[in-house]
């Protein structure tokens, strides 16, 4: 009988924790952490992508950010100044790659 209790002390935590019903809390910090960033990209990126359009040399910037490899457009867009919110001072990293995505997918 003590055995069948001690397994049982020792697999139910183990069965609990990989069924996901139990979540520590460095996980869910880490999951709210993410999820906070992820919303942030979402709600930022389009306020860059509308501050291309307003750059009067948009068509040589957008040839040139297309000329670029993928790991070097988010810096251009970053020292453009489109990553760069109303208000602040310097661009988002995570938001300037988003928008090099979504920029150099435009007018294809």
């Amino acid at each position: 009988m003590f055995t069948g209790v001690l397994v049982g002390a020792v697999v139910a935590p183990i069965g609990l924790f990989a069924a996901g019903w139990i979540v520590t809390s460095g996980a869910a910090n880490t999951a709210a952490k993410e999820s906070a960033q992820a919303a942030i990209v979402e709600r930022l990126t389009p306020i860059c992508a509308s501050q291309f359009p307003q750059d009067a040399s948009r068509g040589d910037q957008l040839a040139k950010l297309r000329s670029l490899s993928q790991w070097d457009r988010p810096e251009f867009v970053a020292e453009s100044g489109w990553a760069t919110m109303p208000g602040g001072s310097s661009a988002d990293t995570i938001v300037a790659n988003e928008c090099a995505r979504r920029l150099a997918e435009l007018e294809k």
